[in-house]
């Protein structure tokens, strides 16, 4: 199975966790914010649809079956997920 590029860096670091993660908080590590970052910021329209872009990506590796959901989202928290079986084998082979 082929990867993206960004799909592989964020099922990397779920499956790196080792426990249930919330993929969203990974989105400012895969896409930090320059310094001084604010609303004015003439970068900032492009940061936030860079932002806006990684849930499109994780909804992806969810619907191809890479992660599951181990606890739905609650209201208070995002859902939290885990990588499959498939999906540690489509990141074994993108390392191969």
């Amino acid at each position: 199975m082929v990867l993206s590029n960004d799909e592989r860096e964020l099922l990397k670091l779920v499956a790196q966790a080792g426990r249930p993660v919330w993929m969203s908080e990974y989105f400012p590590v895969l896409n930090p914010a320059e310094p001084g970052m604010d609303e004015n910021h003439p970068g900032h329209e492009a940061w936030t649809e860079r932002q806006m872009a990684w849930y499109g990506i994780s909804i992806s590796l969810w619907k191809r079956g890479l992660v599951r959901v181990v606890a739905p989202a609650d209201g208070s928290r995002g859902d939290l997920v885990e990588p499959t079986g498939e999906g540690r084998a489509a990141l074994a082979a993108a390392d191969a």
